[in-house]
């Protein structure tokens, strides 16, 4: 008889988002776990991702990232990014940040968002990689900008070289600030040229995503996942 995972896993297409600008560099594994059917998500926070970790678990082996371990970082709306440049075996939670950079090979990064755009960096030319959460207030304080600084600072990554991938997040008219705008504008100004956008609007489908802002906070969450080869 197959399992739950078994379950999750064979049906972990279905509920896993592709981006083909982000896929077609072949080196790295990059994906957006949207909604999951048949999981209640009305309690806290905590109680919410405990229930979806399993789903996950299965989206991650479903992607080929089964060894790999995942970083998750807390999200608190700020602007602090955790640089990851040295080999790491283990899960970790990182409190008090909002995003990763790395150059490391095998590692998951992850970011949870319900409304919140999860941006992602790639560079092809020297295999260094970026996830941030920015909503609101993240975009305020320029983490997407501060994201390419790092990579630049700490990798030398060229920002010219970046390809960038918005994931679906809330928009106007469900949302009196249009952020996705605001986070393409402070990556060209950073110097990134390749930009690529989902455009597509949580709270326009319920069916897909969840959406703090439409179901007034008692939701889900979807996770952003991506990691180098």
């Amino acid at each position: 008889m197959a399992s739950d995972t078994d379950a999750l896993q064979t049906g972990a297409e279905q509920i896993v988002e592709r981006f083909p600008a982000l896929d077609r560099l072949g080196i790295c594994r990059a994906a957006f776990i949207k909604r999951i059917p048949g999981i209640e998500v009305t309690n806290d926070k905590a109680e919410v991702l405990k229930r979806l970790e399993t789903a996950h678990r299965a989206a991650n082996i479903n992607l080929g990232m089964r060894d790999w371990p995942l970083l998750t970082a807390e999200q608190v709306h700020g602007s602090k990014i955790v640089v990851v440049d040295a080999p790491t075996r283990n899960d970790r939670h990182f409190s008090g940040y909002d995003g990763f950079i790395t150059n490391q090979p095998r590692v998951a990064l992850g970011v949870y968002v319900a409304d919140c755009c999860a941006v992602y960096f790639v560079d092809p030319k020297i295999k260094v990689a970026g996830l941030v959460h920015s909503g609101k207030k993240g975009t305020q304080s320029q983490i997407a900008a501060k994201a390419i600084q790092a990579l630049k600072q700490h990798f030398g990554s060229n920002p010219s070289d970046l390809v960038v991938q918005l994931s679906p997040c809330i928009r106007p008219p469900h949302y009196e600030v249009d952020f996705a705008a605001q986070i393409r504008e402070q990556c060209r100004a950073a110097g990134v040229t390749q930009i690529h956008d989902s455009e597509v609007c949580t709270a326009c489908d319920l069916k897909s995503y969840y959406s703090y802002r439409a179901e007034k906070g008692k939701t889900g969450r979807m996770l952003a996942l991506l990691g180098l080869l």
